[in-house]
């Protein structure tokens, strides 16, 4: 990232050093210019007021012969000496050779004027002044032409910094390139690689190649997944040996249940008939839950797929509701059942599970006395069933995570309602493995309704994969 930002700013700070001394260099020129311009205005100004004054006194001194105005004429003509002295520092070429012949003159005068000649200066004072007004104009041609040469610098350092500019800036694209391809996409690897572990997805190895240190983050980011999919194995297998070991035990209470209930060892009365009922239901309840710690263990580790078979819905429905008979029974729940005769080609024991895992769920959430709706119907190819319940519904924060395994939302740690946390997981599961998917529903029903829309006929073969996007709470 260092070497990406130096190959950025080295050519930048290049071309800002650049255009800031050709700026200042050409500053410079230019105050030089000016400075000489006004001074050379200057001094040719003062030598035409010295010239006069000079050749005011020299007549005086011509007419009136006083020796104070000789003293007067000498101070005079040393101030135009400096003067000239000072000119021919600014000028250069023509104008220096003006100036010569300038101070040629100005001896030739003052040799006249010393010795009391009686020729007239005049003449000599005019080809004076004309030899100033020369130094002028000179010196004005000589401001012109320094003013043209800046003129012509600064259009060349003006192209200067535009070939420069031009030539930057594909070496800035080239740059942002290098920094995008050799930081952005390691990052970009990165930042996916975080979100599959932050959703649970531990199958694919993260590879992060760029730099050293982010391919040194990228190491620890795989070590961490290595070591959350070991624990998501041994977590599974757990669940797998204790249901198996619970399955064994349960079948025999089970089986141990229904003789007693059909009169194996005698004819029960109302009493032991209730008693035989409540272990009979509870029995159908405790195997549901190992059921779904199964179903939800074969599924984490990829090793079950559909089983499609023929079978009509309304038998199915029929028979989870009686297994859930007795609960609805001391819950005073009144059902609200509209199943169309529908055959379906599906996988029967996952289509039962989803079915006992949304009724179970609506019967846990509904008040004493209230009202849980069944429906299915076929719109086209698809099956659409509705499950709802007349509970206090889902509430907001928890819809986000209804669907992940051994979740329970708020509504059930307030209350008395318990669960595994794992039965809308399944669901979501079996019915995304049909090819469906899970809504929530508001608006019709006062409690939670979940509706399940799937094909009515789907085929057998592996273990699709899951993108969970629905939201209920969990049973």
């Amino acid at each position: 990232m260092l070497f990406g930002l130096a190959l950025m700013a080295v050519p930048l700070l290049a071309a800002i050093l650049t255009a800031v001394l050709q700026i200042r260099d050409l500053s410079d020129t230019g105050q030089k210019i000016v400075l000489q311009g006004v001074s050379g205005a200057r001094a040719s100004q003062a030598l035409f007021g010295q010239i006069a004054s000079l050749e005011r006194t020299a007549r005086l001194h011509e007419v009136l012969k006083d020796p104070k105005l000789l003293d007067a004429y000498r101070t005079q003509d040393e101030r135009l000496s400096s003067t000239r002295e000072q000119l021919h520092t600014l000028a250069t070429g023509d104008a220096r050779v003006t100036l010569e012949e300038l101070g040629q003159l100005q001896e030739s005068i003052r040799a006249s004027v010393m010795s009391n000649s009686a020729a007239d200066p005049s003449a000599s004072f005019a080809q004076l002044s004309e030899l100033v007004e020369r130094v002028a104009q000179q010196s004005n041609a000589q401001v012109d032409a320094e003013v043209a040469a800046l003129r012509e610098r600064t259009l060349k350092a003006r192209q200067q910094l535009l070939w420069l500019a031009a030539l930057l800036l594909p070496l800035a694209i080239v740059a942002v390139f290098v920094l995008t391809v050799g930081v952005g996409r390691p990052l970009r690897q990165l930042d996916r690689a975080i979100s599959e572990l932050g959703q649970g997805s531990f199958t694919n190895p993260i590879e992060v190649a760029g730099p050293h240190d982010l391919e040194r983050l990228g190491g620890q980011l795989e070590w961490l997944r290595q070591r959350l999919l070991d624990l998501a194995h041994e977590r599974n297998r757990f669940l797998r040996h204790m249901s198996h070991e619970l399955k064994t035990p349960l079948a025999n209470i089970r089986e141990g249940t229904e003789l007693l209930m059909d009169g194996a060892v005698g004819e029960l009365d109302s009493n032991q008939r209730e008693v035989a009922a409540i272990l009979r239901e509870n029995g159908i309840k405790l195997q549901r839950m190992i059921e779904n710690l199964l179903s939800f263990s074969a599924w984490q580790t990829s090793s079950v797929g559909l089983e499609a078979t023929e079978f009509r819905l309304r038998p199915l429905v029929k028979q989870v509701l009686e297994n859930q008979q007795l609960t609805l029974l001391s819950q005073r729940v009144r059902l609200d059942v509209r199943v169309e005769d529908l055959t379906l080609i599906a996988d029967r024991g996952k289509i039962r599970l989803i079915l006992e895992n949304l009724v179970s769920n609506a019967v846990k959430y509904s008040p004493k006395g209230g009202t849980i709706h069944l429906q299915a119907r076929a719109a086209g190819p698809q099956l659409v069933l509705d499950v709802a319940d007349s509970g206090p519904g889902i509430p907001p924060e928890d819809r986000e995570h209804v669907f992940e395994a051994f979740y329970t939302g708020r509504a059930a740690r307030a209350t008395a309602v318990k669960g595994t946390g794992i039965g809308l997981s399944v669901v979501l599961e079996f019915v995304a493995a049909h090819g469906g998917s899970v809504q929530i529903i508001d608006g019709q029903f006062p409690g939670a309704h979940f509706r399940i829309t799937m094909p009515l006929r789907a085929g057998s073969g592996d273990r699709p994969r899951v993108e969970p996007k629905a939201h209920a709470h969990a049973a």
